[in-house]
């Protein structure tokens, strides 16, 4: 996967339509919205490391399967007269002596692939560790946005995690007081049906909108309000 993906997984024009969607949706209530797009949440480096030397085993192998034919063929055709060395013998060399460093030699670039393109190490992640790291990842976004740090606890985190596919939405207490977690787990599945049927920008502008109207129910703008972000 491209590192830098996220930077540029929305157009400007986009990204102009997603800060007017914020905008609008912020006029009306004394809550934060902010939207954040991340390559990945985590790096996975235990499945990176499995599945190269799975790789590189499954790989070995057929390379050593290749090897044993090959020297089967010369001990039935120049051995079989009992002069030569025994085929069972030659065979098992083989196996003891290659396949161990060809795992080795073949894990080091299958490994560097793995880290190059990350979609190759979701088959070797489970759902539960995947989940795990989204929401790990979105927490930690949250306190670096600096969302915890509104007066009435009113922020609010949109988060999309490119190679889980996964879509994350956080609010703070005071909306969770009053707002009830089902309101934000039906947005977060309409945001990712958006993001599978490739209209990821509507979507989130949508969503956006959805959230600008909740907050503005509990949370109506003050006089005195300001960007606290």
């Amino acid at each position: 996967m491209n590192k830098n993906k996220a930077a540029v997984f929305f157009s400007e024009e986009e990204n102009a339509r997603i800060r007017s969607a914020v905008e609008k949706a912020e006029a009306n209530t004394s809550g934060e919205i902010v939207a954040m797009v991340v390559d990945h949440s985590n790096s996975y480096r235990e499945a990176e490391i499995l599945g190269a030397v799975l790789t590189a085993a499954f790989f070995g192998f057929l390379v050593e399967i290749a090897i044993q034919f090959g020297f089967f063929w010369v001990s039935a055709a120049g051995w079989d007269s009992g002069a030569g060395l025994d085929a069972e013998r030659v065979l098992y060399g083989v196996s003891l002596w290659t396949y161990i460093p060809l795992v080795l030699i073949l894990f080091f670039p299958i490994r560097l692939l793995f880290r190059k393109y990350e979609r190759l190490k979701l088959p070797f992640v489970s759902r539960k560790r995947i989940d795990e790291a989204v929401r790990e990842r979105s927490v930690r976004a949250f306190f670096e946005k600096g969302l915890y740090r509104t007066k009435d606890e009113t922020g609010i985190l949109i988060f999309l995690s490119l190679l889980e596919h996964k879509v994350w939405i956080l609010a703070d207490r005071g909306i969770n007081s009053k707002i009830p977690h089902e309101q934000w787990t039906g947005l977060a599945q309409e945001l990712s049906l958006g993001m599978r049927e490739q209209r990821a920008c509507a979507a989130l502008c949508s969503v956006i909108g959805s959230c600008g109207e909740a907050l503005a129910s509990h949370f109506p703008r003050k006089s005195d309000d300001t960007n606290e972000l």
